[in-house]
């Protein structure tokens, strides 16, 4: 499936949360979809959960490895929070199984869409824009090796 294509199928997922009279109530339907998310996240190996692993600037804990294989980068992490795990689970299931250029060139705008920024306390709203950047940048040195 193409990076597009995750990215609308979340957007739809996240629309029917749209359509409850309660706005509030929308919205913690969102946080426990994304929680959801979290818990269907592919688990890191212990042995990747070290310091150069955390992703900076996240308000909590959150550990990431890629790895390249067959020409696609292939993602895992974990994170101390719910919410946080599943917002790196999120990500991960756009930009997982995707080519270096794929990756690099994905614009990511469903966020935006699902009205996540406006929603994320200031801290982990900058925590998920470094997750992202993380792995852009890690699909960037793939690139560079290959």
């Amino acid at each position: 499936m193409k990076i597009e294509e995750t990215e609308k199928e979340i957007i739809e997922e996240f629309s029917m949360f749209d359509d409850l009279p309660d706005r509030q109530a929308g919205w913690m339907g969102k946080y426990e979809h994304i929680i959801e998310m979290g818990k269907s996240l592919p688990m890191i190996n212990e042995k990747y959960k070290t310091e150069d692993r955390l992703i900076k600037g996240c308000q909590s804990k959150v550990w990431m490895h890629s790895e390249l294989k067959n020409g696609k980068v292939y993602f895992k992490a974990d994170s101390d929070a719910i919410i946080t795990k599943g917002l790196v689970a999120m990500v991960i299931r756009v930009l997982n199984e995707h080519t270096p250029d794929e990756i690099i060139s994905a614009k990511m705008d469903f966020v935006e869409k699902i009205g996540l920024k406006e929603h994320l306390s200031p801290t982990r709203a900058n925590g998920l824009v470094n997750m992202i950047k993380q792995m852009k940048l890690d699909s960037l040195a793939y690139k560079a090796k290959v």
